[in-house]
């Protein structure tokens, strides 16, 4: 999956396909026309409030694919360090999400020499156990 360019219509599509569910019901519970239900999946970003009604209804969490493009792209800077300090006003969460691909990506990074364990740490902002975790726990599945 390319969480760098990401075309949550196709997403959607896909995930449409997968789950089964027919186009009627899909235009019945957002109030659609079959023209509409094309369009939505040719638009590559769409409003969160429809992004959280198709989440629901595909029982698929599309703002992890979001989730994980700011894991890969856009690690913490130092400047959220030093702001510390202050009390934020929305809720911080203390754990990175981790999905089955950010983690192959990674090792795959580590087999394949295109960046070592102290790049992937740095770029990434992957804690050194976290990563000592992965590599022990899927070394039968790479040779790292």
């Amino acid at each position: 999956m390319n969480f760098k360019n990401i075309h949550i219509g196709q997403m959607i599509e896909k995930r449409v396909t997968e789950s089964g569910i027919e186009m009627s019901r899909i235009c019945n519970f957002f109030k659609f026309s079959e023209e509409e239900l094309k369009a939505a999946y040719s638009q590559r970003s769409l409003d969160t409030e429809l992004l959280l009604k198709w989440s629901k209804l595909l029982d698929y969490d599309f703002f992890r694919i979001y989730t994980q493009h700011l894991i890969l792209y856009a690690p913490p800077s130092a400047k959220a360090e030093n702001t510390k300090k202050q009390k934020p006003v929305l809720p911080r969460f203390r754990k990175n999400i981790y999905t089955k691909e950010i983690i192959n990506f990674v090792l795959e990074q580590i087999n394949t020499k295109e960046m070592t364990k102290t790049e992937v740490m740095e770029r990434y902002g992957i804690p050194k156990t976290t990563l000592y975790k992965w590599i022990s726990k899927y070394k039968n599945l790479n040779n790292i």
